[in-house]
């Protein structure tokens, strides 16, 4: 079935999500600043929009993939964001991954306005997104987690349903410090095979099926072996990411030494220049190679 959406922000994650979208018969309509962006989603069969509130005004869902709080609050309560557009009871779908109480007040605000509200934040990456397989948290009522559901079934496959608005944003800090942390771990891994002298590329085939393999083992080890920087993420982001799970932590008041120590990993990566890198990049922490990073 083909539904009208909306989609603000098409970076590389929302340029993968949009993709998908046209590519499985959604009728698409994309808002972004960037009008390289708007083109390269039209070439799928989307259609482009001057405004986010025109964007949502021929749309009953509107997907955000957008990086801040603030940015997201520009994009729907702003001069000709998304609330300017929307006709109430339209469906806001955010798949940005932002802090759990920014989720809740954006949320309550929209209601103000007649329009309903998801937090479905993504693990999986764009490569995920353009074959239908990310993995959804979704947080808000159960019927508009259901009706959200028609959209996110193109670009997914697996969707839960995790609590009240805020808890899909909650679940994502959650994902981001085992993420955080078994990328550290795999890295550190990485570099002690190295210099022990271990064929570090065998180590994920020899692990395979055992407790100690993982998805990141799989596909990082052979990328920290062999130097392969590409972009599927950014080491900011996760900075981002774990300074919203260390903040959750005082809240909640929970100890998380690890998380703190990975936390400054990253952030000492991101002031040394690295914060647009990819996580492959965590091996400059281990190896201290000096070498030009390319843009």
């Amino acid at each position: 079935m083909s539904n009208r959406v909306a989609l603000i922000g098409a970076g590389a994650m929302g340029g993968a999500i949009g993709q998908r979208l046209a590519e499985t018969g959604q009728q698409l309509t994309v808002f972004d600043p960037d009008p390289v962006k708007i083109a390269a989603l039209e070439a799928f069969g989307a259609k482009g929009a001057a405004s986010a509130a025109e964007a949502a005004s021929v749309s009953d869902f509107v997907i955000l993939s957008l990086n801040a709080p603030k940015i997201v609050r520009l994009a729907v309560f702003g001069e000709k964001g998304v609330a300017a557009g929307a006709a109430p009871g339209t469906l806001i779908i955010d798949m940005s991954s932002i802090d759990p109480e920014a989720t809740k007040e954006l949320a309550a605000e929209a209601a103000e306005k007649g329009l309903r509200w998801v937090d479905s934040p993504l693990s999986g990456g764009a490569p995920k997104a353009l074959i239908g397989q990310l993995t959804l948290m979704a947080g808000g009522s159960e019927q508009d987690v259901r009706d959200a559901h028609k959209v996110l079934q193109h670009v997914s496959s697996n969707y839960t349903h995790m609590g009240p608005v805020g808890a899909g944003q909650t679940t994502k800090l959650i994902n981001q410090v085992l993420c955080g942390l078994n990328f550290l771990a795999v890295a550190e891994a990485t570099q002690l095979a190295l210099d022990a002298g271990v064929d570090a590329a065998k180590i994920p085939q020899a692990l395979k099926g055992g407790r100690a393999d993982s998805a990141i083992l799989q596909e990082y080890m052979p990328r920290f072996v062999t130097k392969d920087y590409r972009r599927t993420g950014r080491i900011d982001n996760m900075v981002k990411d774990l300074n919203g799970a260390q903040d959750l932590a005082r809240r909640t008041n929970t100890a998380m030494p690890l998380t703190a120590v990975c936390a400054e990993v990253h952030r000492m990566l991101t002031a040394a220049g690295l914060g647009g890198e990819d996580q492959a990049a965590l091996m400059e922490f281990f190896k201290g190679a000096k070498r030009e990073i390319s843009p």
